[in-house]
């Protein structure tokens, strides 16, 4: 079972940077492969930036349900307010930072 790394990170990918309900989304970094509950998270603990998926990349699956555990796409997840497996309700906050995350 993939699980986020991260600074506190609890069993659903909430970490101290973001914990609220709907905090349960990790992202994936290019370099590393690695899903972080945050790019914070990530840039504390890795010996180099976060760095951004190419949005080209339309088979990868750099997003992480934190509450089911299941992986998608980019394309999958923009058009969602919730987890498409699982239901679970996504921030909707977390579009404010698509360029932290993708490029």
């Amino acid at each position: 079972m993939i699980q986020a790394h991260g600074l506190l990170v609890d069993d659903e990918s909430r970490c101290v940077h973001y914990h609220s309900k709907e905090d349960i989304v990790s992202l994936q970094c290019y370099e590393c492969k690695k899903y972080y509950a945050c790019y914070q998270c990530h840039n504390a603990m890795e010996t180099h930036l976060f760095s951004p998926y190419p949005l080209t990349l339309s088979e990868d699956r750099p997003i992480l349900c934190g509450a089911c555990k299941r992986t998608m796409t980019f394309q999958k997840y923009q058009k969602q307010m919730a987890c498409p497996f699982c239901s679970s309700q996504f921030n909707p906050g977390c579009k404010l930072h698509h360029s932290f995350y993708f490029k």
